[in-house]
């Protein structure tokens, strides 16, 4: 793959994670988004929380400052102090959007820099696989603790359980091409 194609990708899953969560919190009540299963979990609020200051201390000013800026209080990131679903929201999109402003303001050259992470040196491309492995777990958490409290009235976000067949007919009977796997689903999403 090349560098542009691989910038494009990395766009369309980070996309797709980001849709993903947003999809499992629009089926979740306002009051169960703060819901934790107990003391050491973490509720949906807090994940989005945790998420927010991850993302605004790696992509804020990305290829000169450390990734692990000073400014980042960590700990205060699980502490469940928002209020409402539109507190959420906000900086859950705050974060996306610092992300998605570095991403396309990188280009193909800035893929072999080096940048730090606490220190650690990596390559780009290192530090934004760490990302696009991290921010998935944490949206499972999401999706995850959404499908618990939704219940009964959960609507899957993939292929529906007992539909594999089904689904895997209707792509078997369409002609070979090459697409990302992120497209279907984001085209839906639009």
């Amino acid at each position: 793959m090349d560098a542009e194609n691989y910038l494009e990708s990395i766009k369309k899953q980070f996309l797709y994670y980001k849709s993903l969560g947003e999809k499992a919190m629009e089926q979740t009540p306002d009051e169960k988004l703060f819901w934790q299963y107990n003391n050491e979990s973490n509720s949906i609020a807090t994940v989005v929380k945790h998420l927010t200051g991850n993302m605004l201390s790696r992509w804020t000013d990305f290829l000169t400052t450390d990734g692990e800026k000073e400014t980042r209080k960590r700990d205060s990131e699980f502490e469940n102090d928002i209020k409402t679903r539109e507190e959420l929201l906000k900086i859950w999109n705050q974060g996306w959007e610092c992300l998605f402003n570095t991403l396309n303001s990188l280009s193909t050259e800035d893929l072999t820099k080096t940048i730090y992470i606490r220190n650690q040196g990596c390559t780009v491309v290192d530090a934004i696989n760490r990302q696009l492995a991290h921010y998935p777990y944490h949206v499972g958490q999401i999706v995850f603790i959404s499908k618990m409290v939704v219940d009964e009235n959960w609507k899957s976000l993939s292929i529906p359980k007992n539909q594999s067949q089904t689904y895997n007919s209707e792509k078997f009977s369409q002609p070979k091409e090459m697409k990302h796997f992120t497209d279907e689903y984001l085209k839906k999403k639009n």
